[in-house]
């Protein structure tokens, strides 16, 4: 698999574009937790910012010391915006709503507007700022890759923070994803005030016997 590289930002510069900022998000998975977005603004006018960041790629390809290592570096040279969306707006809005919104709010904690948007995935109908969305955009453009990785290293920390408040579940270790042992905490001791009780499973030991095939929602596990 290649590494993401800057031909999107380039590409965009010569259109035109000065301030382009890269979206990702982490959480959307999870049965606990919120979804965190970031944005970020590399520095495109730098000489051999490529090479200086060699190593950034989709962070659910690193391990955790890796991203550590490289969120300090991005953070060091790049703007950057954090957002999150509660587990209550992922249960009022859907998942891909609640994404919008923590991106949006990645957005507004930007030093300065960027002048276009280059985005995993998704679009944002409600941002009125020119858009480009790239399936798999964190294995593409480095500016969403470095997103990413400071999106992973933000909600991991604040998963972490979280276990401290609601011990018992796990979270500082499946960080709210479904593994084995927050499925045996769940059914052991019932949901926290951080689940999200749209999804199947935490719905399921919520609402015992409630979710019939006619009312079950969509099982969001996967994205």
């Amino acid at each position: 698999m290649r590494d993401p590289s800057l031909r999107w930002e380039r590409r965009l510069v010569r259109r035109g574009a000065r301030v382009i900022a890269g979206l990702d998000e982490v959480g959307r998975g999870a049965w606990a937790g919120p979804i965190v977005a970031a944005a970020v603004v590399l520095p495109l006018q730098r000489s051999g910012l490529a090479a200086v960041l060699r190593g950034v790629r989709d962070s659910k390809q690193m391990s955790a010391s890796q991203r550590d290592r490289w969120q300090g570096e991005i953070l060091g040279l790049a703007e950057a915006g954090l957002g999150e969306a509660s587990p209550e707006e992922v249960d009022a809005h859907g998942v891909i709503g609640a994404t919008r919104l923590a991106m949006a709010r990645a957005l507004a904690r930007l030093p300065r507007p960027p002048d276009h948007l280059l985005i995993d995935y998704l679009r944002l109908p409600a941002v009125p700022l020119p858009q480009t969305a790239l399936t798999f955009g964190d294995q593409l453009s480095l500016s969403i890759a470095a997103a990413s990785v400071v999106a992973k290293v933000a909600r991991d920390r604040r998963m972490v923070e979280l276990d401290r408040r609601h011990p018992g579940f796990g979270f500082a270790h499946h960080k709210g994803y479904g593994t084995e042992e927050h499925r045996a905490a769940l059914q052991s001791l019932g949901p926290s005030a951080i689940h999200r009780f749209s999804y199947v499973p935490v719905a399921s030991r919520a609402f015992p016997g409630w979710l019939t095939p006619s009312l079950r929602p969509v099982d969001r596990l996967t994205g």
